[in-house]
This record gives structure tokens, sequence and C-alpha cells, in this order.
């Protein structure tokens, strides 16, 4: 095991990329590491969290994540999800992003995604690792970034209202819960997060509602949950934060555009029968569950030979 918490060996020297598949618990999180690989993190289904140093990405089914290789990140799902990670060598790839970038997940992306994690002919494989070099369009995606406070007293007012954010206290009346005045509060507030309270509060509720809408709830339903009094209350300080309201911001599969049925050619022959894709195991991420905190993942089986010959194709993309 690397560093990275990635199986030395598992992919073959010359190798593009390799697709891992990973069954995420409710309360499933990777603590932060680093790859050694540009990984394409992407929940077939659930949601999944993913942190970085500057901002939270949260990635329902129809968004996927590029994450250079080296960054520090965490992953996590409140809820049951099924994360399946490509994992692509920066020497192969055309794609050179050196931020986080999300992409549209397509069904023809996630399609495509289940079929590299199969056993494919050589020629096969080169044709569908093209493919996807050219499906990875970035998409424009506001994230909120929620900046802990550093003094113990404002840092603990910050940690119960992570934990129940639609808590409507004022800084006076925090103030008596954790031994500060109102002004010293808030005086923290601006200088260590960069904000003033209300605006970080605000940040904080929607950042807490991201994961909730993704997963489908209502918006009625997460704007109590997070502390608005009425949804278009809850929908006006979104809009004000990303730009978009809820429905715009998580867009269903079903609203993504559809390809227009080709026509039938007459007698034609039928379409070949593809494999049917063979995930892999997790393997490249240290998982904690709730009762197995820091407890490795179950290591990978043996990956599927995914080396490329220079003589029948070109690199990935």
């Amino acid at each position: 095991m690397s560093p990275a918490g990635q199986p030395r060996g598992s992919v073959p020297d010359g190798a593009a990329l390799v697709v891992v598949t990973f069954p995420m618990p409710a309360g499933t999180r990777f603590d932060r590491h680093t790859h050694e690989d540009h990984q394409l993190a992407w929940a077939a289904s659930g949601v999944l969290t993913v942190l970085t140093g500057a901002a939270t990405w949260v990635l329902p089914p129809t968004r996927a994540l590029w994450i250079p290789a080296g960054l520090p990140h965490e992953t996590a799902s409140d809820g049951h999800a099924t994360m399946r990670s490509l994992y692509i060598r920066p020497g192969l790839s055309p794609v050179t992003w050196a931020e986080p970038t999300p992409v549209a997940a397509s069904p023809l992306l996630a399609e495509l995604i289940g079929y590299l994690g199969g056993t494919l002919a050589a020629d096969h494989r080169a044709h569908a690792e093209i493919l996807l070099a050219d499906l990875l369009t970035p998409l424009p995606m506001t994230t909120i970034a929620v900046r802990l406070p550093v003094s113990a007293p404002a840092r603990q007012l910050a940690q119960a209202l992570r934990a129940d954010p639609a808590d409507h206290r004022t800084l006076q009346e925090w103030g008596r819960e954790v031994a500060a005045s109102g002004r010293t509060l808030a005086r923290a507030f601006a200088a260590e997060t960069g904000v003033p309270f209300g605006r970080w509060r605000t940040q904080l509720r929607l950042a807490a509602a991201l994961p909730l809408l993704a997963a489908g709830e209502p918006v009625s339903r997460v704007a109590g949950r997070v502390g608005y009094d009425t949804p278009s209350a809850f929908v006006a300080a979104f809009r004000r934060e990303t730009g978009q309201t809820p429905a715009a911001y998580f867009r269903s599969r079903q609203d993504l555009p559809k390809p227009r049925p080709a026509k039938r050619a007459p007698q034609a022959a039928p379409a070949r029968r593809l494999p049917e894709p063979q995930p892999g195991v997790a393997g490249y991420e240290r998982q904690r569950v709730p009762g197995q905190l820091g407890r490795p993942a179950h290591r990978a089986r043996p990956v599927t030979d995914l080396a490329l010959s220079p003589q029948q194709h070109r690199p990935f993309g």
C-alpha cells in the first residue's frame, strides 16, 4: 500500500486508467489523503461530498468531479452511496486541469464508466478511453466554502451550529453559552472567517442543505431543517450565494439532454452484445464508517489488464 492509499501493483505499467467501485454505507468517510493519479469521482447512486482545503463539492449522480493528482481531499456520504472512481495516470491523460473541476455525468458518460469497468479487448478499450476524454467537459458549479474560526469560543459556537444549523440563537445568546460577549464573537467571526457572523451562518445553512437537496428532498422540507421559516426565504438566500435556484443547481438526470433516436436501417444486423461490466472492489481509499474508525477498506481484487499498446492506438485521449 502506497502512502496515497493506493495498492501497489494493481495497475499495470503503461495503463491509462482503472475503474474502482466503492460501496459506501451511510456515514462512510475516506479521511484526507492524496493520489498519485488523477481521479474522476462519480456517485453511481446516492450523493457524495468531496472536501478540499478550499471548497466543498456535493455530487449527485448527474455530476462527477475531476480531482488532480496530489490534491489532499476527503470523500464522504451521509446516506448510502456507491462511488465509482476512475484513476488516470497523468502522463497518459490529455486532461491537465490543476484544480478540482466538476463535469456533467450525462447518461453516456455513466454508461461509458461502466463499460470501462468491464473486460474489454484492447481496441475496444482504446476507443472508449478516447471517447471518455472527449466527454469530460467542465461544468460551471458554484461551491459554498465555510471556514471555521480558530479562537475557542467562536469555534465552539461554530461546531454547535454545524450540528444544528437551524438554531436561531443570536450572538448575545450564544455568548452566555460559550462564555464570551456578543461583540467578541462578532469580531472573531469577521477576522477569522472573512465574513460577518450573519453571512457565515447563511453559508453554513446552505452548505448543510446541499446534500439534502442532492438526495432529492423537497425544498420545503430542507428549508425548515436548516433554519429557514419559509421556502421562499431559503430560495432567495440560495440564489444570492450561488446565482441559481436549488432546482437549477441540481437538475435530475431526466433533465439532461437525451440523444435523438436513430432511424432504423432496413434489415439491420442485431447489435453486438457488449461484455457486462465487472467493477473493481474498494481499495484505493482508506475507509472510515461508524464504529470502524480508521479501518482500511477491503483490498481490491486483481484488475483487468488495461495496458495500452502504442502500436495499436494513441494514449488515453
